[in-house]
């Protein structure tokens, strides 16, 4: 019999705020993160919105952010919400075994953090100035820059930084996989408690794509929205008129926890993690496949991995990106899992308000989707004001609604042709009851 796995803890750092409270009330408010890019000096770029994390710092959960001095931004995301994953679950204060703890992140590509990385080429750049430009990765002093780079810079970075922080010493790993990346953590997270690798798992992800190099890069592949004059209501999912993603940033982990040991010890419970699927289109490198084939198995994985059937399934947290290929093709792709179902169906894209935070998404959606799941409050699409009649789905226009949702499926899908889904449950009446005799 396979070990259930619940999620006893939530740590985010967020366009929205870093407060799991704050987080929520904004999302159901229909509150946008997305504003001018204040990062970079953006004044000469089509593209000059992003969902930006501001007023935010490690000192806000108690970290001395000198500790941290040439961490990348992606690596301050990730112990920014493990430290508060870990604080929340209460995990660190049970005196569970370390070594059956593990962490499972999604960070992105190296070099992400594009302002960090420059200043350290630059530094290491020994031509003088009246030579003749090179090409910086060839001027680097290996004696003197190798290092360092290769200690902040490497994708594990975020992932092992953590451990060393909370002293997780079972299973670390990193994936990458676009923008299934979080996805894919958290559920092979799943299936490590499940067949007894660890106990324990802070998964989730984070990014920060909020540099020139993301920006040019999406735009040059005509992904982004150019509303650069109207930002908050640039990412339009599902809208006649939508015209791009917004890029975002940020990071959410998630703890992860054999429920036993969960209900041994009184955890407050979030919500079971039921099911995970993942596919592949193998099609092209940038345009998913027409007909979703590869999101429809993810999903239909995801469900059957969970014992669930489709007409389960009370809200979708969608994928919802706010191009015109992902959103025709994801509502193809719902109509064919859920079937007769799918028109009674509240369906939403949390990337109206988040932006999307590539490699990251997955896991600040999961959150947002057990958040729904225990608040019975299904947050909106915003901007949602002239629905494509090629996305004709309750996509919740606009205004939060309330509605009991006992099982929530996040979809994501990546660049590549990368597919991911997950299923949370809320927990048995009897479960929670004894949770709250052994409180």
């Amino acid at each position: 019999m396979k070990r259930r796995v619940v999620i006893t803890g939530i740590g985010l750092v967020t366009p929205l705020g870093s407060a799991v409270q704050t987080f929520w009330r904004r999302l159901v408010n229909g509150e946008s993160g997305i504003a001018p890019i204040q990062s970079f000096d953006a004044s000469e770029y089509p593209v000059r919105i992003a969902a930006e994390v501001r007023d935010w710092s490690l000192a806000d959960i108690g970290e001395h952010p000198r500790q941290w001095p040439k961490c990348p931004r992606q690596t301050m995301f990730s112990l920014g919400a493990g430290i508060s994953a870990v604080q929340d679950a209460g995990v660190l204060d049970s005196h569970l075994d370390p070594r059956r703890m593990g962490v499972y992140l999604g960070c992105g590509e190296p070099f992400t953090d594009f302002d960090s990385f420059t200043r350290s080429i630059d530094s290491a750049n020994t031509a003088s100035s009246d030579a003749q430009p090179t090409v910086p990765l060839h001027t680097f002093d290996p004696h003197r820059d190798a290092a360092e780079i290769e200690q902040q810079y490497t994708p594990n970075m975020p992932a092992l930084q953590l451990a060393a922080r909370v002293g997780a010493q079972g299973p670390n790993l990193n994936c990458i996989a676009a923008c299934v990346s979080a996805t894919q953590a958290i559920g092979q997270s799943l299936r490590m408690i499940r067949r007894g690798d660890a106990d324990v798992m802070l998964c989730g992800g984070a990014h920060s794509c909020v540099h020139p190099f993301g920006v040019t890069g999406f735009s040059r592949l005509s992904a982004l929205s150019q509303r650069n004059d109207a930002p908050q209501s640039a990412s339009r999912p599902f809208d006649r008129d939508r015209d791009g993603f917004v890029i975002g940033e940020g990071a959410a982990v998630l703890v992860a926890e054999e429920y036993e040991q969960a209900r041994a010890r009184g955890a407050n419970i979030y919500g079971e993690l039921r099911g995970y699927g993942s596919t592949q289109d193998a099609f092209r490198v940038t345009d998913t496949h027409p007909d979703g084939r590869g999101s429809i198995a993810a999903m239909r994985r995801a469900l059957a991995d969970g014992g669930l059937a489709a007409s389960d399934i009370e809200y979708v947290n969608a994928h919802g990106t706010g191009t015109q290929l992902n959103d025709k093709v994801e509502t193809r792709a719902f109509k064919q899992v859920f079937g007769a179902s799918v028109d009674a169906l509240p369906i939403s894209s949390t990337k109206s308000m988040l932006g999307h935070a590539t490699t990251a998404c997955g896991a600040i959606e999961l959150a947002a989707s057990l958040l729904a799941m225990q608040a019975e409050v299904i947050p909106p699409t915003i901007n949602l004001d002239h629905p494509d009649p090629n996305c004709d789905l309750d996509y919740v226009p606009n205004t939060a609604r309330e509605r009991r949702c006992r099982h929530v499926l996040s979809n994501n899908i990546g660049f590549g042709g990368q597919n991911a889904a997950l299923v949370v449950s809320q927990i048995s009446h009897s479960f929670r009851d004894s949770l709250q005799r052994a409180a």
